[in-house]
């Protein structure tokens, strides 16, 4: 018997509501709902307009219920980590959550730094440091002295948030919880001393449930506004990493992913986080998995730099489509320039091909001002990067990496993943596109028992979406280059 499942996956700049039909040995997907996600600036402070997800979500739910004659097995929502909602005794949403990029943050890690301790923090949590981290968002209402803590009842974290709105529960679930910067992963409980001495209120931090966990039935008054019949609302993999890696269709231990979007998440699946001296030095991150797992990766900014490129140059009058980008970069001559994906002046730039400009010149080289040049200049050195966090993965893990999975929308550029096997040296294997959505659905299967394991769920992913295989090619030129590149990092 067929089963239908309804994703909403929550992406930086847009959502959808992807429709998931299981027959019992292939699953099929489809789109029946796409949005816009725009962050909204008030009075200088850069907020996400939640109350307009949420009435998309509605949407999406109202279009599945005809879609399925009002049936469905679950729903469940995924999204970005880092951000939140405060939420009042009386059930109140406390404003509008606030946008990772808003500068509130700014100068919130030293200010952590001196009340605790970098070692510390990370020895508590194994988690990398970003400004952007919830936690350096909550020690920003602490240092501002904001009522809003002092009127909250609790915190949920993004995809958390919603799946309160449509049942009434708040918990937190596990994947998006360990992101935080906020969980100690070897308590297995959100960090008491930590969230003391930064003087954050720990009753405000949710029960922690475990990915697959049914959170509750869709409100009743929902239900009827959407015309569908009652059903459960699931934390499959609340955080759209944990849920993309989950469909990754891997075999053995000896490989690694890549979660190709606006940002690039390269990590390793393995057993338990790996916090240790070298992780500090490294910057790397324990992020909990589903099944028990922990992902050892690495945040590096993706294709936000081409994103912005193509922003830029739209506002000055110039309107090119990112396979138009693409094919002029494949035409560049390689090689020109190189840049550190994850330099902070790329974060939020006012213009980024002025910021890369800025960059080779600072690092004594020629900037290549021709759109081509610099887009090929951002996707080569997007392909030494994740060459770097490999080495260092290996190095922590002890494991050797022999296969790449690209899953998530980079897929789409064929020219990336080629430059990444190229820098890389190991086969790469592009697919599914849609991994993030189709491992939400897998979790809400596993959660019905409609699916034994995550194994039979890798499976049925790889018996039902196309991947493509990019075999490495011209590795001794790109061997040369990536001692360039590495030299430019150590200058920077």
């Amino acid at each position: 018997m067929k089963k239908s499942y309804l994703a909403f996956d929550l992406g930086a700049e847009s959502g959808r509501a992807v429709l998931g039909e299981y027959d019992g040995s292939k699953l099929t997907i489809r789109d029946i709902h796409r949005f816009r996600n725009e962050p909204v600036v008030i009075l200088g402070q850069m907020h996400w307009d939640i109350l307009h997800l949420f009435k998309e979500i509605k949407r999406g739910l109202s279009l599945a219920a005809r879609e399925c004659d009002r049936q469905l097995s679950g729903i469940s929502c995924d999204a970005w980590g880092v951000d939140f909602g405060l939420v009042g005794k009386d059930n109140t949403l406390l404003g509008y959550p606030y946008h990772y990029r808003d500068s509130r943050t700014d100068g919130m890690l030293e200010e952590a730094f001196q009340r605790v301790g970098r070692e510390e923090i990370f020895q508590r949590t194994g988690i990398q440091f970003m400004k952007i981290n919830t936690l350096y968002q909550l020690l920003s209402l602490v240092v501002s002295q904001s009522p809003l803590l002092q009127m909250s009842e609790r915190l949920l974290m993004t995809a958390d948030l919603f799946h309160f709105f449509l049942t009434g529960r708040k918990v937190a679930e596990f994947t998006l919880a360990t992101t935080s910067q906020v969980y100690d992963p070897r308590e297995n409980n959100w960090s008491q001393p930590l969230l003391e001495k930064l003087g954050i209120p720990a009753h405000i931090m949710p029960e922690v449930v475990a990915p697959g966990t049914v959170v509750g039935e869709l409100l009743p008054e929902i239900a009827r506004e959407v015309d569908i019949a009652p059903l459960p609302v699931i934390a499959s993999a609340g955080h759209d990493t944990a849920s993309a890696v989950a469909a990754v269709p891997a075999q053995g231990d000896k490989w690694a992913f890549l979660s190709s979007g606006t940002w690039s998440l390269l990590g390793m699946e393995l057993p338990h986080p790996v916090i240790s001296e070298k992780a500090l030095k490294y910057n790397l991150t324990n992020e909990g998995g589903v099944e028990g797992t922990f992902r050892l990766l690495k945040n590096i900014t993706g294709l936000w730099l081409v994103q912005e490129c193509r922003r830029a140059w739209e506002k000055g009058g110039e309107s090119l489509s990112y396979a138009e980008l693409t094919r002029m970069a494949a035409k560049a001559k390689p090689f020109q320039a190189f840049i550190d994906p994850d330099d902070e002046a790329f974060l939020n730039p006012a213009e980024m091909p002025l910021e890369i400009s800025k960059f080779c010149r600072k690092t004594a080289q020629s900037f290549p001002e021709d759109r081509g040049s610099i887009i090929r200049s951002i996707l080569e050195s997007l392909a030494f990067k994740y060459r770097f966090i490999l080495e260092q993965l290996q190095e922590l893990s002890g494991r050797r990496i022999e296969t790449l999975h690209i899953i998530g929308g980079g897929t789409r550029n064929h020219l990336l993943c080629q430059f990444t096997a190229d820098a890389t040296g190991i086969p790469v294997i592009a697919g599914p596109v849609e991994a993030t959505a189709i491992g939400n659905i897998l979790m809400q299967a596993i959660a019905r028992g409609d699916l034994s394991s995550l194994g039979e769920g890798r499976e049925i992913v790889r018996r039902s979406f196309p991947l493509t295989t990019y075999q490495p090619e011209n590795i001794t030129v790109w061997e040369e280059n990536y001692h360039r590149f590495k030299k430019i990092l150590a200058a920077n």
